[in-house]
C-alpha cells in the first residue's frame, strides 16, 4: 500500500459542504481516510481567479494504480461542477496528487509529486499539519522544511480544524 496525499479546495459555490461532499466521494473509492489537515482559507494564487479558497489535504493508503487515481478524481471534479475553461482560475472542486508514497512520475498528463508544492503555501501549511516530516523525494527536505523556506508569503488562514 502506498500513501497517497491528496489536496482538495475551491473557491465557487458552498465550498465546505463541497469539501465535505468530495471527502465523501473519495472515501468510496480508497476506503476511509488515515488522516486529514484542518481546513485553510487562502488568497487565489495564479492570478486567474477570485474569492478565497478552501483547502485541506487528505492522506490514504492505497494499491490503486496513478493513473486510476487521476482519471477518478477527475470524474468527482467534474461531478461537483468543476470546469476546465481557464488554467488557474475559478472552481468548484479542484484535486490534486501531492504524492504517491516516495514514487516520483513524470509523463506528459501526471506528475507526482506535483510540481508547484514547494512554491505554494496554501498546499504547505495544511501539508506540514497533516505530514509535516515526509520528506518529498525530489527536493529532499520535509514538509516542515519546505514551509520554512517557501517564497510565497501569502496568507494562510486556519477555517476549521480538522474533523478527523
Amino acid at each position: 500500500m502506498e500513501k497517497l496525499v491528496l489536496i482538495i479546495g475551491g473557491n465557487l459555490g458552498n465550498r465546505l459542504l463541497l469539501i465535505s461532499k468530495t471527502v465523501e466521494l473519495l472515501n468510496q473509492i480508497f476506503g476511509p481516510l488515515q488522516k486529514a489537515s484542518s481546513i485553510y482559507e487562502s488568497s487565489p494564487w495564479g492570478g486567474n481567479s477570485s474569492g478565497n479558497y478552501l483547502n485541506q489535504v487528505l492522506i490514504y493508503a492505497t494499491d490503486l494504480s496513478p493513473e486510476f487515481i487521476l482519471k477518478h478524481i477527475q470524474k468527482i471534479e467534474k461531478s461537483l461542477g468543476r470546469q476546465r475553461d481557464l488554467k488557474w482560475g475559478d472552481r468548484t472542486m479542484d484535486i490534486d496528487i501531492l504524492y504517491y508514497g516516495e514514487k516520483i512520475i513524470s509523463t506528459n498528463h501526471l506528475q507526482i509529486p506535483h510540481p508547484y508544492l514547494a512554491e505554494r503555501k496554501f498546499v504547505l501549511v495544511p501539508l506540514k499539519e497533516a505530514l509535516s516530516d515526509f520528506i518529498h523525494p525530489v527536493l529532499k527536505k520535509t514538509n516542515d522544511q519546505l514551509n520554512e523556506q517557501c517564497m510565497d508569503k501569502s496568507e494562510v488562514k486556519l477555517y476549521q480544524k480538522s474533523p478527523v
